[in-house]
């Protein structure tokens, strides 16, 4: 559940440690990290849960929690303290499914709103800290050099999800058969659209936030 650490504030609240935690989208990053140049994935880990941001075919929550730097499918590479939040457990949990609100999976891009964007707004929000830049350079680069990066790229993302599980307010799952929801007239989908790309097999679940109603 992660090496989550709290302390007592100085105004009495109790505050919780925010870390975000790295990954390698391909073993090349082991050579070209070292020249400042990476294709990363990123989390942040609070209350002893990870939570990322990942791509999907629906108008729907694309914000989902993992145990802390296992995310399957990619490479963990390290772990960076940001700071801390005053947030309970329970205030997080809301705060989490206002935001999924905001991070629908068909609106993932690699250049414009990607799972380091995602992990870079919730530090500020949760701690009034930007993200280490390198982490988001690919993204950057692309933006300014738009030919850059073939299409082909504009939607990498996690890369397994065995089924699309929307996680409840009382941790409780539930599965593709519900999700996502009235968002789609279809009771026919094809579960195959509610998969993240390539697949590795011995992952673990990744499970949606639900969102905020």
């Amino acid at each position: 559940m992660g090496n989550e650490e709290s302390s007592a504030a100085k105004n009495g609240e109790i505050e919780t440690d925010v870390v975000m935690n790295v990954y390698d989208l391909t073993p090349l990053n082991q050579y070209t990290y070292w020249f400042g140049f990476g294709i990363f994935h990123s989390g942040i880990e609070v209350h002893g849960m990870e939570y990322g941001f990942g791509a999907h075919d629906f108008p729907a929550s694309g914000v989902f929690e993992v145990d802390p730097r296992s995310c399957p499918g990619f490479i963990y590479r390290c772990s960076i303290p940001l700071g801390r939040t005053s947030m309970s457990q329970s205030e997080f949990r809301s705060f989490i499914e206002r935001v999924a609100s905001e991070y629908h999976g068909d609106t993932y891009h690699l250049i414009t709103k990607n799972c380091n964007h995602f992990t870079d707004d919730l530090s500020f929000r949760l701690t009034g800290k930007k993200i280490p830049g390198w982490v988001n350079r690919l993204a950057r680069t692309g933006a300014v050099c738009s030919c850059l990066l073939p299409e082909s790229l504009q939607t990498t993302t996690v890369k397994h999800l065995p089924e699309y599980h929307e996680c409840m307010e009382d941790g409780m799952e539930s599965s593709s058969a519900d999700s996502p929801r009235e968002h789609t007239e279809s009771e026919d989908t094809d579960q195959d659209k509610l998969l993240l790309q390539s697949p590795r097999p011995g992952c673990g679940d990744v499970a949606f936030i639900r969102e905020a109603e």
